[in-house]
């Protein structure tokens, strides 16, 4: 058979089976044969998998890049950053498109859905697209997609250029922030946004938290001087995001369109996802590494280094919380599990020092501390170690949730799978007879952050190889492919369920 590159003896593992001493057969960038012993022309490239674990490349769609506001710069005036672009990458405390996907494709993930995160006072979302292309445009290692954030709702842009986005630009989802001073949207917003969302086909993300709680507890938290780091979670108690998942869930079931909740963390948020679905609500969850491998004790951390897990919603306090959401995983409420790569370097002033910078106390005060983890590149090996390795989940599940959902729910038509007619995009784990488990250190992880929240934990196996479209851009710890590998991807709409024509009252949209 004419293969530009064959995969030998792998146990490939799908979304719902696992195949062992399989062989796949790529060509031209595309799988057009996956089976055993696959009769190859002499001279084709070949890759012995020696038994071990073979997986889609991993599909990371929460990941900031290139963004202002994760630099923990708060209502800035666009002209500030140059017409939205990065005015000075040298400094820019964190990861731009070249140094955030090479750590991706280092970590075994393949394509990224960025955002291009509009600001409040932008009257129109396409200069923001265009901005986010200049900032992509041969920067990235990896395939790429972007979502839109959107801050500022007006009628021209839900009415007019929502349809250009999807049309034109192929980019088929959005995300709405229920808190944040510069972003966050009130209900009828949403319900704005939801409404044209509907008819478009438009996948809408919400990062649910009640925001006015937070506002008052922060206040009287500061009174109490109550604002070292893990204060932060202090100020945002589970009910906070509970409050907002359910009532955003209500508005969703109002207008009939399906939602996904992103970056769960909580049991009682999981509760509300997990009923909705129960009553055959199209509502999605999204959850991260970070909920299933820590817990607040890490904002604790003396000499301020409890800044280094400051995130939103935050880590939580109690276990039970924890082992709900790998229940969530396993029953299927989660329907993807994201990095939601939001990085700040910890040394720098304009990074999580910030919260140093304020009120003359030693421990800083919390709410000026930049929200966000790095963890775009152990994404998918902490899956893969400390969920498949160690029994709580399947093979199986792990490609569901790091993978093949992902590319379903944002229409990432030839992503997440291996078989034929997809990319090929696959990642060739280590053999685990011969594999030395390790302790992470930041120096071994290649993005431009100076510190990973996942320092010391041990990885029981990590990415031998990771192929984009039949090539190999890392290899045994080394990153060999090249910066502007990546293409941009236009996306389709969601594969998974959409609105179903149940109605609350007569009205109709």
């Amino acid at each position: 058979m004419d293969f530009d590159l064959v995969v030998r003896n792998g146990t490939v593992v799908t979304a719902s089976d696992i195949w062992e001493g399989c062989d796949i057969g790529v060509k031209d960038g595309t799988i057009i044969a996956v089976g055993p012993r696959l009769p190859a022309k002499p001279g084709v490239e070949e890759i012995d998998a020696e038994g071990a674990f073979v997986t889609p490349g991993g599909v990371d769609c929460h990941v900031h890049l290139s963004q202002v506001y994760e630099a923990g710069v708060d209502n800035i005036d666009k002209s500030v950053a140059t017409d939205g672009l990065i005015p000075d990458r040298e400094n820019y405390v964190a990861d731009t498109y070249d140094t955030g996907t090479r750590s991706a494709v280092a970590g075994g993930t393949t394509t990224v859905v960025t955002f291009a995160s509009q600001f409040k006072k932008d009257e129109s979302i396409i200069p923001v697209i265009e901005d986010y292309h200049k900032l992509a445009k041969d920067q990235s290692y990896c395939d790429y997609a972007f979502h839109v954030i959107i801050t500022n709702p007006t009628e021209t842009i839900v009415e007019k250029e929502f349809p250009r986005m999807v049309d034109e630009y192929g980019i088929t989802s959005v995300k709405l922030y229920m808190t944040y001073k510069p972003m966050r949207l009130r209900d009828y917003q949403i319900l704005d946004v939801m409404y044209s969302a509907r008819k478009l086909g438009i996948t809408t993300m919400v990062h649910a938290e009640n925001t006015d709680i937070i506002d008052w507890m922060t206040e009287h938290l500061e009174k109490k001087l109550m604002t070292h780091p893990h204060h932060h979670g202090t100020s945002r108690p589970p009910i906070v995001e509970a409050e907002a998942t359910n009532r955003v869930i209500s508005l969703a079931e109002l207008m009939d369109t399906p939602i996904l909740l992103v970056h769960i963390s909580s049991a009682h948020a999981t509760k509300h996802i997990r009923e909705a679905q129960t009553r055959l609500l199209p509502i999605y969850g999204e959850t991260c590494p970070q909920y299933l491998f820590l817990l607040a004790d890490a904002m604790r951390k003396g000499d301020f280094e409890g800044a280094k897990c400051v995130c939103s919603p935050p880590l939580r306090e109690d276990k039970a919380d924890q082992d709900a959401i790998w229940a969530g995983i396993k029953n299927g409420t989660f329907t993807i599990v994201s990095s939601d790569h939001a990085p700040n370097k910890f040394n720098h002033p304009n990074g999580k020092q910030r919260g140093l910078q304020h009120g003359n106390l030693p421990y800083g005060k919390f709410r000026y501390i930049p929200n966000g983890l790095p963890g775009v590149e152990t994404r998918v090996p902490l899956l893969f170690s400390g969920g498949v390795l160690s029994g709580r989940i399947s093979p199986q599940k792990f490609v569901e949730v790091t993978s093949t959902n992902a590319a379903k729910l944002y229409g990432l038509k030839k992503k997440g799978a291996i078989g034929p007619g997809f990319d090929a995009d696959i990642v060739i784990w280590y053999p685990q007879e011969s594999f030395q488990p390790f302790n992470l250190t930041n120096e071994m992880l290649h993005h431009a952050i100076d510190y990973t929240p996942f320092e010391g934990l041990e990885f029981k196996n990590w990415p031998r190889y990771t192929i984009i479209r039949g090539k190999v851009v890392f290899s045994h710890g080394e990153v060999v492919g090249k910066m502007g590998y990546g293409q941009f991807i236009r996306r389709g709409k969601s594969l998974l369920p959409g609105p179903r024509d149940i109605w609350l009252s007569e009205w109709r949209p």
